[in-house]
C-alpha cells in the first residue's frame, strides 16, 4: 500500500471514529410517557365534547406542555354513541401532574368549559391510564 493509500485511508478511520464518537456523545432524545385518557359522556353530548375538543381542548392541551399523540371513537355500540379516547404525551409522570394542574387552573379553560356546558354537563366519567413506550414500539 502506498504512503499516499495509507495516509488516506488513516484519515478516513480517524473521521470515522470522531464521527461515531460523536454520535455517541449526541444526548439521547428526551424520553415521555403517554397518557391513554378515555372520556364518557352523558347520553347526547358525545358531539359537545367533539366540538370542545376541535375548537378549544387539543390547543389548550399544547399550551400546558401536552402533546397531542392520537384521538378515536369506538366502531361499535354502545362506545360509539358516548366514549372518545385519546393518548397525550408529557415529558415525564411529574411534569403531566404540572401540565394538568396548569391547564385546569387556566381562566381560558374555565371560560370555555363552562361555555361549552351551557346546554348540560358533557363528560360523565373520565378514565386515565399513563403507559410507557417499549424498546421496539416505533412511536417513542
Amino acid at each position: 500500500m502506498s504512503r499516499t493509500s495509507r495516509l488516506i485511508l488513516t484519515v478516513a478511520l480517524l473521521l470515522g471514529s470522531g464521527f461515531q464518537l460523536a454520535l455517541a456523545a449526541e444526548p439521547a432524545p428526551p424520553a415521555r410517557v403517554f397518557e391513554i385518557r378515555t372520556y364518557y359522556t352523558f347520553p347526547g353530548r358525545l358531539e359537545a365534547l367533539h366540538k370542545r375538543f376541535r375548537e378549544h381542548t387539543r390547543r389548550m392541551f399544547e399550551k400546558h406542555g401536552m402533546t397531542n399523540v392520537a384521538y378515536w371513537t369506538p366502531q361499535d355500540s354502545p362506545g360509539k354513541e358516548n366514549t372518545l379516547i385519546y393518548v397525550v404525551s408529557h415529558a415525564s409522570r411529574e411534569q403531566a401532574k404540572a401540565n394538568w394542574a396548569a391547564f385546569i387552573a387556566d381562566p381560558e379553560w374555565k371560560k370555555i368549559a363552562e361555555d361549552s356546558q351551557k346546554d348540560g354537563k358533557i363528560v360523565e366519567k373520565i378514565e386515565s391510564v399513563f403507559v410507557d413506550a417499549t424498546d421496539y414500539s416505533p412511536l417513542k
